[in-house]
């Protein structure tokens, strides 16, 4: 690497009083940055950028490319670089973009000046460049020297190693190609730089593109909707949903929309980024002198100042907003209590307790809850400026309930003792409460490195915990490590139910809430580390803990799990652990074409291909590996231990797909077949251990809720007179209100179904309901129903399977096998009968004389 030192001139003068001067004429002041040349580099940290132990917010602007005074000259000239410098810090500006790889003497400018920057190296994107096997390997070999050239500088902040491959281009060649030769190109860049970080600018046209080894994500975003960019910056936001999201371009043409309506686009766009949670902002440009292909641009402004360097109302807008990052100073922040829950946590809680320290916030109390703990937890605690509470221990929900009792701010916050806050972790939390009428808000938990090898295969492994959207910004779960709710709505719903322990008390909380019609948002840059199991055997003991509160929660809401119990998440699961599972399809969505402006990446699972590795799966092979036993009776049923071997096998397969698969996602760090091996074994073990606290809960294919004396399985009519008219909605919502205090899993009809409700007792039937009303006048109505049972195929079909193989068994004289099969066969269908009896029993009885007595 080369030994860059800063190149001193005359106009060095800028820095002094001159400086000076700008910011009282320009009216802005500056924060402290973590600024460059100190001899530490800029990394990544989370969801943002940071230089040592401080965080790095990018507050940058565009510089060039400029016409040359002369052949093969850069376009720059040495005192106009100076001055344009030392007017960007004036105005806050900590960052510029640079669409080529610049001389060094300006690097040393910047350096000088405080002032990081992102390199771009630029090469044929414009071409069809993998049509021959020698440009890409002149293209990979040219951007290393390229970045040789300034390789080490302290200045650098990063190097973009492509900015907006076009869309047809792509298309020709196809993602996969277009992905691999840029993570060649990144790979080239680390190899001529290893400390620098490495990005590529996509664009929205290009969104499915994604490249898994950069170190953040970077978007080239113009909208001239500010609602319309925010929307679209919160989606990039879950995009990257554990890497720093920058956007590289945003901007407007003052030509064309007027100078006042650019500074208040730019201003409100760049301060819509910070406080969706963007690691920074480019804006698009420092100037409108501006040359692209060896021609000066004339026909376009974008510039915050004139091609001449005067100033725009854009440069001081953007002062003020660069000024504020991340929230406006003037915020009117609410009163925070911040409330940690631990039970013989002394190993962990301390650094907790130090990210709570740090916090950069107003006002905020932490509430200490000691939940019975026999180590040194308390005594930690009690080293810091908390309220500490201890009480016998009583369990998560319980603790938390303690917390919520002393809390005095309008917010109460909750994190694990096992997870430790990013310093603006409540700032961001707070900003949307301040924003929307959401009662409850979350944020993402990342696993930190350098927790070991197991627990960063553990973080791959499924079933850590994960937040569930229903939109961009509107949450249907968040994990109570990184929680947070209004007071008083968490008072009125009664705070955590204490039946759950350990678990499950984050997602009960949140259905409750939102069945009082209340909404939970979702903050990105709210962010906390969360330590992931470090061992094999502590992994199998939380997720068996999982397993048993799925349990819990499927008994108290039995509408929002699936008859094999599986809850039925309306949103989608993002976090680390949260793949698209093994064989998922993948399609674009290009619009005619390739025409659209908008074109996302689409995946969806097989169900399939899923089944290997659930509970039921298990239990088939168990009850295959039984039947097996039976072929000392008859020898046939010993291809029953085949046939599991064969499931047993697929299960196998299917953990080694997944883990291949997310081994493959993160992209730099890779894998070892070593690591294959142990995450191929922890996908298996979640499962096997969620199997274990499942059965312990009770949560089997055979469980059911007997409510009402069962009645014929067939199909029934009620008929009900009514002197008082009601809309068929409003019986229906009493119908389905009655079979819902019962606990009983109730499902309404969908748009295209001919039956209005579903009600189960068990998973081996249930019983559907239509009604319609006549109009007899005067307010007078008839209400009519029907009910039917319905019998899940899979028992039915397992029925018809044992009974077949017990009458070739019998057939056969093996009498010992065809007594059990036949026995087992008759089991399934009784109980089937007995599912629909009672569901029918429950929905008839649901569905009688009502509304009279509510």
């Amino acid at each position: 690497m080369m030994d860059h030192q800063p190149i001193l001139s005359s106009s060095d003068a800028l820095l002094s009083g001159e400086r000076e001067a700008l910011v009282r004429r320009e009216g802005i002041t500056r924060r402290p940055d973590a600024r460059p040349g100190d001899g530490q580099r800029p990394r990544v940290a989370g969801r943002f950028l940071s230089v040592g132990d401080d965080k790095l917010y990018v507050r940058g602007v565009t510089y060039g490319t400029f016409m040359p005074s002369v052949a093969g000259d850069d376009g720059y000239d040495p005192t106009r670089v100076d001055e344009d410098f030392a007017r960007m810090v004036a105005s806050g500006i900590n960052a510029i973009r640079v669409y080529e790889v610049p001389p060094v003497w300006l690097l040393d400018a910047a350096l000088r000046h405080g002032l990081w920057v992102s390199v771009d190296v630029p090469w044929e994107e414009h071409v069809a460049f993998l049509e021959t096997d020698e440009m890409p390997e002149s293209i990979i070999r040219r951007t290393g020297e390229r970045v040789r050239s300034v390789a080490g500088h302290p200045a650098v902040l990063a190097f973009a190693v492509g900015n907006e491959i076009p869309s047809a281009i792509v298309r020709w060649h196809g993602r996969e190609r277009i992905g691999d030769h840029i993570e060649r190109l990144i790979d080239g860049a680390r190899g001529a730089d290893p400390d620098a970080l490495v990005t590529y600018v996509n664009y929205p046209t290009t969104e499915y593109l994604r490249i898994r080894s950069v170190d953040f994500d970077s978007w080239n975003v113009y909208l001239e909707d500010t609602a319309d960019f925010e929307r679209y910056v919160a989606r990039l936001q879950n995009l990257s949903p554990e890497r720093p999201v920058v956007i590289a371009e945003l901007g407007a043409d003052s030509r064309r929309h007027g100078e006042a309506a650019q500074a208040t686009l730019i201003e409100a766009e760049v301060r819509a980024a910070f406080a969706a949670g963007s690691a920074g902002t480019f804006v698009f440009a420092w100037t409108d002198e501006w040359a692209r292909g060896g021609t000066q641009v004339v026909d376009w402004d974008f510039g915050i100042t004139t091609r001449d360097r005067q100033s725009k109302p854009a440069l001081v807008s953007l002062g003020a907003a660069y000024r504020d990052v991340p929230f406006p100073t003037a915020t009117a922040w609410p009163a925070i209590s911040v409330v940690l829950c631990s039970y013989n946590g002394a190993k962990v809680i301390g650094q907790c307790l130090d990210g709570l320290a740090r916090q950069d916030y107003p006002d905020y109390e932490v509430i200490v809850i000691d939940d019975g703990s026999t180590d040194e937890t308390a005594k930690i605690a009690g080293t810091y400026d908390v309220t500490l509470v201890s009480t016998p221990n009583q369990g998560l929900s319980a603790a938390r309930n303690e917390g919520l009792a002393l809390a005095r701010g309008e917010i109460v916050a909750y994190i694990d003792d096992d997870a430790w806050p990013d310093r603006d972790w409540l700032r961001y939390l707070a900003w949307v409460y301040v924003t929307t009428d959401h009662v409850g808000v979350g944020g993402p938990n990342l696993p930190p490195a350098g927790d070991g090898r197991t627990a960063r295969l553990v973080a791959l492994a499924p079933g850590g915990p994960l937040h569930v959207l229903r939109t961009d910004t509107e949450a249907e779960h968040i994990p109570g490590c990184n929680s947070s709710f209004r007071t008083d709505r968490l008072r009125a719903i009664g705070g955590y139910d204490a039946s759950f322990r350990t678990a499950g008390d984050d997602v009960d909380v949140c259905w409750r809430l939102q069945e009082r019609g209340w909404t939970i948002g979702f903050a990105p840059g709210a962010m906390v580390w969360h330590h992931r199991r470090g061992t094999v055997r502590g992994y199998a003991r939380q997720q068996r803990g999982y397993g048993f509160a799925e349990a819990l929660l499927e008994q108290k809401w039995p509408g929002r799990f699936s008859p094999l119990g599986h809850v039925t998440w309306p949103g989608q699961l993002y976090g680390s652990g949260s793949g698209s599972g093994p064989f998922a399809s993948t399609s674009v969505y290009g619009g005619t074409w390739g025409s659209a402006p908008y074109q996302s990446v689409y995946k969806r699972s097989s169900h399939w291909a899923a089944a290997p590795l659930m509970p039921e799966w298990w239990l088939a092979i168990g009850g295959l590996l039984a039947i097996g036993v039976l072929g000392v009776s008859w020898p046939t049923l010993w291809l029953a231990w085949a046939i599991a071997a064969v499931m047993g096998i697929a299960s196998l397969t299917i953990a080694g797909v997944i883990a291949l698969d997310r081994l493959d996602d993160v992209g730099r760090e890779g894998g070892t077949a070593a690591d294959a091996a142990l995450l191929t074994w922890l996908v298996l073990r979640q499962s096997l251990a969620r199997l274990r606290g499942r059965s312990a809960g009770g949560l089997v294919p055979w469980r059911r809720r007997r409510v009402t004396p069962p009645i014929a399985p067939r199909t029934h009519r009620l008929d009900d007179w009514s002197e008082e008219w009601h809309a068929l909605e409003a019986r229906l919502r009493a119908v389905e209100g009655r079979l819902v205090e019962q606990r009983l899993a109730v499902r309404r009809g969908g748009p295209t179904d001919r039956w209005d409700l579903e009600a189960r007792t068990g998973t081996f039937a249930s019983a559907r309901l239509l009604g319609t009303v006549e109009e007899h006048g005067h307010g007078r109505q008839m209400s009519r129903w029907r009910a039917w049972p319905r019998f899940a195929r899979v028992p039915i079909v397992g029925a018809i399977a044992l009974a077949f193989l017990g009458s070739m068994a019998m057939i056969s004289g093996a009498s010992l096998a065809a007594g059990v099969l036949i026995a087992l066969a008759a089991v399934v269908a009784i109980r089937a009968l007995l599912d629909a009896s009672e569901a029918l029993s429950a929905i008839t009885a649901a569905a009688g004389p009502q509304l009279a007595d509510r």
